[in-house]
């Protein structure tokens, strides 16, 4: 599903309240540097489209004409949310945008919260850490605790690495939201197990060995290969807030199975035991 408005909405988000949306990217295309099985905006190969993305001046405008018809009908707005055809730092205006988004939500609904969901690949660009230090919620997303489960679930461009990405989130001292998705990957067909591992082959997968890959399934996120890591993760970054989340929409990639908060809940009772402030969904 293809955002078809720079600014749409507003929307209800469980998280966010009444969440309007801001796309920063091709209005019909998708643009990103992940490619993940799970995205509701679908593969980027079948996203192909417009390729021009909106400049700040086009942002601010349609952001404030917006505002003035929202507050001109009452309608509340809890969070501008920058969120749509895929990864909004890979705006060049990115920084200015954000300013600007500051600027009018101070004037508009001076009580709302600015949101930015990344997956944190731009987090080392200074520019791009400054302009989220500014938001109030900083969303940034961690799948996997390694190279090689990140390439399955999130099939990312390449030059990326969990640990570097860390590394990058160290920066905001614990000031910002991580955002995990959770499921399984049951086997399938051009799915073959070999050895202690399973190896994904064709429909674009990622070979090679990958953790958490046990009985029938090509992954699970609860595994305790994969779990484990994960929790180590959090507790060396101690996020403000941690978002851990299951599949709800139609995936591009098929037969991918969700968890149930339930479930969820039991994997990550160690860290609530600690203290870690998490939402489920």
């Amino acid at each position: 599903m293809l955002r078809e408005e720079t600014v749409f909405g507003p929307i209800h988000s469980r998280r966010l309240g009444s969440s309007l949306g801001i796309n920063l990217l091709p209005t019909k295309g998708k643009i990103c540097n992940f490619d993940c099985i799970y995205c509701e905006c679908g593969w980027n190969a079948d996203g192909r489209g417009d390729t021009v993305l909106p400049t700040a001046a086009q942002v601010r405008s349609a952001l404030e004409d917006k505002l003035t018809a929202l507050l001109l009908d009452g309608t509340p707005v809890d969070s501008i949310t920058f969120s749509g055809d895929g990864e909004p730092t890979l705006n060049p205006d990115f920084p200015t945008i954000i300013d600007d988004t500051l600027k009018l939500r101070d004037a508009f609904y001076p009580g709302a919260k600015v949101s930015v969901l990344s997956n944190a690949t731009r987090v080392h660009l200074p520019e791009v850490f400054e302009a989220l230090r500014k938001v109030d919620n900083p969303i940034m997303k961690i799948d996997a605790p390694t190279d090689a489960l990140a390439a399955l679930i999130n099939r990312p461009a390449p030059g990326y690495s969990v640990a570097r990405t860390v590394e990058a989130l160290k920066k905001f001292q614990g000031d910002f939201v991580l955002q995990t998705m959770f499921l399984r990957y049951p086997i399938r067909s051009g799915m073959t197990e070999e050895g202690s591992g399973m190896t994904a082959k064709g429909s674009g997968m990622t070979e090679g060995v990958i953790p958490g890959s046990t009985g029938n399934l090509i992954f699970d996120s609860g595994a305790p290969e994969v779990l484990e890591p994960w929790m180590d993760i959090v507790r060396t970054l101690k996020p403000r807030q941690v978002q851990v989340y299951s599949i709800d929409r139609p995936t591009p990639a098929q037969d991918l199975e969700k968890y149930s908060v339930e479930e969820m809940k039991a994997l990550v009772q160690p860290l609530l035991d600690e203290g870690f402030n998490i939402q489920f969904r």
